[in-house]
């Protein structure tokens, strides 16, 4: 389960931006979360969005994008993208993550995007942070693949090695996560444990009714049966919907 990347599209074509974002919808992993022409708009750009990537043509209209290098970047990566390969030496000497020939091929877009979410994993600290009701992470079920948004998520059940999320819409994903996984990084006030092979996202719960044995039902809204919650977790559940 990750988080989309965000870029950044730096080039003084209107056509180049165009055909590099087509390009880059073919990712899901990848949002493009802004455009600019010219030095003035990629610093401001830059500034308000903080993206992971910015893919940066080097001879804009009146100026050079290495002048862009001039700002303070944080861990935004750079990758160079340019009609012309004289610049590749230097490109690499201010640490470009990558430098890409117009036009730009599929596959070797794919391999930069390889690079940078290598170069993010390796950078991402062991205490990632908590996603949010509003994020969105994308959901791998063998060849296919959704951006699912974290509150559209109903219920996770585990399955041996896979887990099955349950969704607002009534589709199910079984993918290849395990329960302990998505329970590490899903918002801890919403998305509870009822069960030792079931979480459930608290914003769906209908209600929880109480059995003779002692044990509980939770009702989630859109399932047909209900939920078995464990006596050990009763308590904590009760209290966030108190």
């Amino acid at each position: 389960m990750e988080r989309r990347l965000s870029a950044l599209l730096v080039d003084d074509e209107r056509l180049a931006r165009v055909e590099l974002r087509r390009l880059l919808a073919a990712h899901p992993d990848v949002e493009v979360v802004g455009e600019a022409e010219d030095i003035p708009g990629a610093t401001s750009a830059l500034r308000a969005r903080r993206p992971d990537v910015v893919f940066l043509d080097i001879h804009l209209a009146d100026a050079s994008g290495f002048e862009l290098l001039d700002e303070e970047l944080g861990e935004t990566a750079v990758v160079f993208v340019t009609a012309m390969p004289a610049h590749a030496v230097r490109a690499f000497e201010v640490n470009a993550l990558d430098y890409l020939l117009k036009p730009v091929s599929p596959a070797r877009l794919e391999r930069t995007l390889e690079r940078l979410r290598s170069a993010m994993a390796a950078q991402r600290p062991s205490g990632e942070r908590k996603l949010t009701l509003e994020d969105r992470v994308l959901v791998q079920e063998g060849a296919r693949s959704e951006l699912v948004r974290v509150s559209d998520v109903r219920c996770i059940r585990a399955e041996d090695d896979y887990s099955r999320l349950v969704l607002a819409n009534g589709r199910e994903h079984l993918v290849h996560e395990s329960l302990k996984s998505w329970e590490a990084r899903l918002p801890p006030r919403h998305f509870v444990r009822v069960h030792r092979s079931t979480v459930v996202n608290l914003e769906h719960v209908e209600r929880l009714s109480r059995e003779e044995n002692d044990s509980w039902l939770v009702h989630v809204r859109g399932l047909v049966e209900p939920l078995s919650m464990s006596r050990r977790y009763a308590v904590r559940v009760r209290e966030l919907l108190a």
